[in-house]
């Protein structure tokens, strides 16, 4: 709209109008000049004012122009805070909803049936000790400040103020000669132990950087489609698919390893379902009838017992009798969907390479993209694959095997003893044994199979719990394995050191107990300190270097940093479960999975597909009603949570942050309490899918 405005008109003035553009949300001013005016800077229909510009039309116009300016950027402000102001509300809206329902990590409907809630508390007690001391120590200190007795003083007056000051005197002395020297001792020991993981994570990113500087990969001696002019190597391939209540996703995942590019009398698929749902167990069931019925060799498998998890399954699948006739076996689970060609690019590795046992593929995430907390994991696999993987593989030709998008030579499965249940790492179980036994892995960074992230805080902590919990338990049960081992001293130094200790103990360990509880501490104890550049700006070269796999988040860097803190505790408390074997180390549970994964594969997978395989991969109309049913119900049961130790973190580090000041230490005040408000949107379940 263009209305004129003659608010400060005057006949001098010759009727100067203006027009104001209102684009939302961007807002540009335009003056228009009369064709009476005679300004040698006329240019036309209209200019771009900018603010400060000076025009030959005197202080009128500009004073005119600039009030104008100013009234858009104030609107500007105005709609900054609004927005502001509507977010907070928003947050504050959902801790009400919060703390109304009363739903809380310790509820027993969120325990394992096997574990008892008093297991679960001891760490949340030791937390609270901590955060009361805190506070009774900062109510102290600025009692002491107000009353100015930074140094040990003698007793002035008698009575309560007089005992108070002498309590205060006793209190300095206390932590000068006894408490400091301690927790000085703890926190070079942290320190030393995070420059040593710094350096290592330093010396993989050079590792990486010169991976791609000489552009090296693994090369295949011939590849499959040079073999197709003689049909000479089309080996023999077992696809095995375990899943457990996943009916989300189990469409996507069937129809995408029977699409594979690779000869049906050579393929054979199983479907590995573990639900002990009724309904998934007729989709899945319907689903593998339906493909069998279109020609694809897909074997449906389902075990009564469910015992040893995921382990159990692929132990039981590799006991049937017609396995023998198969060389090797890939792995895909429920969420997964590998491309036409992800036999073709990985099988060709094993030929001639009769010491190659495992050949991994990298991971992509269909939904990265869909919250906070799914961007922030992209950020940590995306280093995972691209570094840790790739370097270790390249350079020492050993890794963790990742559990899924892996092709296993059978006989490196059966020479290394099999599937065993002992531990909820059964992937890195596996590939440890075999390593062991002089087994060799490839890691492929170019081939990439789609899967799925956890969107919501819940069901990423679990993971993290079972992901960390795991290799603890593995260690103690394969440290003498190790030292007993014939493979070389140095690999045997990787393993110990570098894969188990540096890397699944001594990180979780330091990364809680350096930032979450020494450096709070020192806070009350100003005799121990923390330089500065281990608070900011080592972590912030560490997450620096972490996100260069993923440039596109950048501008994550600093809740990365946050967020990787906050879950120490999960991670902490998972390492010290599995390495005392305490109730929750042996908790298996499956990752809650959303389906997005089908939105954008099943639509390139149906614009592909005939008419009969589009057919082939919809359940039966009837049985629409009670899935969808069911689907609302569960969908009902879905809620967020309170977690009791992020809060009493938050509280904790927040309450640092206030000691801090009183100290006059900048830096420490603000990692502290950027750190607190970190923890205490974690606690209030704020971070990942939020369920109205």
């Amino acid at each position: 709209m263009s209305p004129s405005f003659d608010w400060w008109g005057k006949d001098a003035h010759r009727g100067t109008s203006v027009v104001v553009k209102m684009e939302n949300p961007n807002w540009s001013i335009s003056e228009i000049s009369s064709p009476a005016d005679n300004d040698e800077d006329y240019s036309g229909e209209g200019e771009l004012l900018r603010y400060g510009g000076t025009r030959k039309g005197g202080r009128g116009k500009n004073a005119k122009q600039i009030t104008w300016v100013l009234l858009l950027k104030a609107h500007r402000a105005a709609g900054c805070l609004s927005s502001l102001a509507s977010a907070t509300i928003g947050l504050a809206s959902a801790v009400r909803r919060r703390v109304a329902a009363g739903r809380t990590d310790s509820d027993a409907t969120a325990l394992p049936p096997d574990e008892s809630p008093v297991v679960r508390t001891r760490f949340y007690s030791f937390i609270k000790v901590f955060l009361c001391l805190s506070v009774l120590l900062l109510g102290f200190e600025v009692y002491a400040h107000f009353y100015g007795w930074h140094l040990p003083v003698v007793p002035s007056s008698f009575g309560v103020r007089g005992f108070f000051e002498s309590l205060y005197a006793e209190w300095l002395q206390l932590r000068t000669v006894y408490i400091a020297p301690l927790l000085q001792f703890l926190a070079d020991t942290c320190v030393v132990l995070f420059l040593i993981q710094s350096a290592d994570r330093l010396i993989l990113c050079l590792g990486c950087f010169w991976i791609r500087f000489k552009k090296i990969k693994p090369v295949p001696k011939q590849a499959v489609d040079e073999d197709l002019e003689t049909g000479e190597y089309f080996p023999t391939v077992l696809i095995q698919i375990p899943m457990c209540n996943e009916k989300e996703v189990y469409q996507q995942s069937i129809a995408a390893v029977c699409n594979l590019d690779w000869p049906r009398s050579n393929l054979l698929v199983q479907v590995l379902d573990d639900s002990d749902d009724p309904l998934t167990q007729t989709l899945i069931k319907e689903e593998v009838e339906k493909w069998q019925q279109n020609g694809a060799k897909i074997i449906y498998r389902h075990r009564a017992i469910r015992e040893g998890y995921k382990a159990g399954n692929l132990k039981s699948a590799m006991n049937c009798s017609y396995v023998k006739d198969y060389e090797f076996v890939a792995i895909f689970d429920a969420d997964f969907q590998p491309s036409p060609d992800f036999l073709k690019r990985t099988i060709p590795h094993f030929k001639d390479e009769e010491e190659l046992g495992l050949v991994q593929a990298r991971w992509s995430f269909i939904n990265r993209d869909e919250n906070l907390l799914t961007r922030l994991q992209n950020i940590n696999l995306c280093f995972h694959f691209e570094v840790e993987q790739q370097v270790n593989g390249l350079f020492l030709n050993f890794f963790g095997f990742n559990g899924t998008a892996g092709v296993w030579r059978i006989k490196a499965l059966e020479d290394a003893g099999g599937w065993l249940e002992r531990t909820t790492v059964e992937d890195m179980d596996i590939a440890v044994r075999a390593h062991l036994r002089g087994w060799k892995f490839i890691f492929l960074n170019d081939v990439e199979c789609q899967c799925e992230l956890p969107e919501s805080y819940e069901a990423y902590m679990k993971q993290q719990h079972r992901w960390h919990s795991g290799p603890m338990q593995l260690f103690r049960l394969c440290l003498p394995d190790i030292l007993r081992s014939k493979i070389g001293f140095w690999k045997k130094s990787n393993l110990i050191f570098l894969f188990f200790l540096l890397r699944k103990l001594i990180l979780p360990f330091y990364s809680f107990t350096l930032f979450c509880i020494i450096l709070p501490m020192t806070m009350f104890v100003p005799e121990a300190e923390l330089p500065a550049w281990i608070v900011c700006y080592i972590p912030a070269i560490m997450s620096f270097l972490n996100i260069l796999p993923a440039p596109r988040s950048f501008p994550f860097i600093v809740p990365y940093l946050l967020f990787e803190n906050t879950m120490s505790v999960t991670k902490f408390n998972a390492m010290i479960s599995g390495l005392f074997q305490l109730g929750s180390a042996y908790e298996w549970v499956v990752t809650k999975k959303s389906g997005r994964s089908s939105e954008g594969d099943l639509y390139s997978l149906v614009a592909k597909e005939s008419d009969s395989l589009r057919e082939a991969s919809t359940p039966k109309i009837e049985t629409w009603p009670k899935s969808a049913s069911k689907a609302k119900r569960d969908y009902k049961q879905k809620h967020n949570r309170i977690y009791m130790k992020e809060l009493a973190l938050a509280f904790l580090l927040l309450t640092a942050s206030a000691r801090s000041l009183l100290s006059a230490q900048g830096i420490h005040f603000y990692f502290l309490l950027f750190q607190g408000i970190s923890f205490l949107l974690v606690g209030f379940d704020l971070i990942g899918a939020q369920v109205e």
